[in-house]
């Protein structure tokens, strides 16, 4: 007897828009809240029907019920189970990557980040900086829901996420291969402003309050810090990676 295929479901208007660009073949079927006909959804049931996706109407209450609470928004999408990527799949991208001399790689590695909104913000801005890929480590990290999906705003759609089950090993593979790799670590002396971020690239930020763990701080090439001047003495990780990846990107443009 055939398994059936794992759905999950995704929500919101940016994140279901952007699947509906980039892989319109992964919807199964579309949830409309009952009575929600504005022009946002008038243009997201446009594109559903454009490719043949059976669209449904709910009631608020079976929306809330579906989003598990998390704001919906009015649309919700069941969507077949994306594969997970692994190191495997990384190494093949990085392989293919190395190989356009004009737009070296870059990597953004997020070491035990475990809040799913910190991910979220951490993969909507490797999109927009231009990241080729986002690394974590396969336990104790959040992992991609459709809580991280919403908050990445349709990057999730578009940004691979590589599950890796040594994150330590996986930082030596990508040194081999020409990757050079720095570490945030707010108590080093190296400021990222004074740091070249234009060659093959991994920036390797750390969890929630306790940042980097040893052995992945001892993988690194180098670590950086970015300045302070405030009574504050750390950063939130998602904002923290946009400043690192916004400076490499200006450096590299």
């Amino acid at each position: 007897m055939r398994s059936k295929v794992k759905k999950e479901f995704i929500f919101g208007f940016h994140a279901i828009t952007a699947l509906l660009k980039s892989q319109p073949e992964k919807i199964c079927l579309l949830y409309r809240q009952e009575g929600r006909d504005d022009k946002r959804m008038q243009e997201i049931l446009l594109l559903a029907e454009a490719h043949a996706i059976p669209i449904q109407d709910l009631s608020k209450q079976q929306c809330d019920s579906f989003s598990k609470g998390s704001v919906h928004q009015g649309v919700l999408a069941e969507i077949s189970a994306f594969k997970q990527l692994n190191e495997r799949d990384l190494l093949n991208l990085l392989g293919q990557r190395l190989q356009d001399k004009t737009r070296p790689p870059f990597l953004l590695v997020l070491d035990e980040v475990q809040d799913p909104h910190n991910l979220g913000a951490c993969l909507r801005s490797a999109n927009a900086a231009g990241v080729d890929a986002v690394i974590i480590p396969q336990d104790r990290s959040a992992s991609m829901t459709a809580t991280v999906r919403k908050i990445a705003a349709g990057a999730a759609e578009t940004t691979s996420l590589f599950s890796v089950t040594n994150l330590a090993s996986t930082l030596e593979k990508l040194k081999k291969a020409g990757v050079w790799c720095y570490g945030l670590d707010q108590s080093a002396m190296q400021l990222i402003y004074d740091t070249a971020l234009t060659g093959a690239l991994a920036l390797v930020l750390g969890a929630e309050g306790k940042g980097l763990r040893r052995l992945t701080r001892e993988r690194c090439d180098g670590l950086i810090a970015i300045p302070m001047v405030g009574t504050v003495s750390s950063l939130n990780v998602s904002v923290a990676a946009g400043i690192c990846l916004f400076e490499a990107l200006r450096q590299r443009q």
